[in-house]
């Protein structure tokens, strides 16, 4: 519930008591692009774009090449009220669509590998399955670039999006550490093992993390807040780890699970000469 902003708040004397603020709803955590042809643009480019919000009914001109070019690239589309554009966009003329924009630059596996090689270390990737709290996600690629990881893998949809709140809880590691859009989770699972990563799931069904070998190269699955792993992903991974737990909770939150498994791997890379 919004709090009334006109409570508790004292006249002056001989004057008209202060107006209730108007609140403007604004995408706090992205960058906006305002109507077609800057969106166009954008999925043009390679500006990395979270959502397109497309105004519900609208037609005509370029929205059906600029939906095409979205579907292209993978980019999800919401469909909403005018009244919402509205209000993200207040006196603009957004013709009907905006995109919420991401605060970095999306980067490839390729890339990520490109990275790894030239520090001459083996793979070490993040892989979160759907996690949608902006603070799991910010304090996991805080602890990633702490730990050395090489990039961070998100799935573009069902995805907490990369956003100025993930930047800020993750402290600015976003600009270091390689984030890369994927679309199928399993499928991708089966490209990192076809490069040769072995990949290592974080369940409560798991072996204790200290009797697994998580050496060489490596891609930690992270589930969501709640549900853990998908059951394909699960089923797709080459092992599956868990943390033990001696207390009255059963489980840690996703970001602590994460930090822990992410530095068992520094740890057996230490203590094995890097491998």
């Amino acid at each position: 519930m919004k709090e009334d902003m006109t409570k508790n708040v004292r006249s002056a004397p001989h004057k008209q008591a202060r107006k209730p603020e108007v609140r403007v709803e604004k995408p706090l955590a992205e960058d906006l692009l305002v109507g077609r042809n800057a969106v166009s643009e954008a999925l043009r480019s390679q500006r990395s774009l979270n959502k397109l919000l497309v105004q519900d009914g609208a037609h005509g001109g370029s929205l059906a090449e600029l939906l095409a070019l979205a579907k292209a690239k993978a980019v999800p589309v919401e469909l909403v009220k005018a009244e919402r554009l509205d209000k993200l966009a207040p006196g603009m003329r957004h013709q009907g669509v905006l995109a919420l924009a991401a605060p970095i630059a999306f980067q490839t596996l390729d890339d990520v590998f490109a990275k790894a090689a030239a520090k001459g270390e083996p793979p070490f990737l993040l892989l979160l399955d759907e996690l949608q709290d902006p603070q799991n996600v910010g304090a996991l690629i805080r602890t990633a670039d702490a730990a050395g990881v090489h990039g961070v893998l998100m799935p573009r949809r069902r995805s907490c999006p990369l956003n100025a709140v993930v930047a800020k809880i993750s402290a600015g590691a976003v600009e270091y550490v390689p984030v890369v859009q994927i679309g199928n989770i399993a499928q991708t699972m089966e490209e990192l093992k076809e490069r040769g990563c072995w990949v290592v799931g974080a369940d409560m069904d798991g072996v204790d993390f200290y009797a697994a070998n998580m050496t060489g190269p490596i891609v930690l699955v992270i589930g969501a807040e709640g549900k853990g792993l998908g059951r394909l992903v699960k089923q797709k991974c080459d092992d599956i780890v868990s943390l033990p737990m001696h207390g009255g909770v059963n489980s840690l939150n996703a970001s602590n699970a994460g930090a822990i498994l992410m530095y068992e791997v520094v740890r057996q890379r230490h203590l094995f000469g890097g491998q």
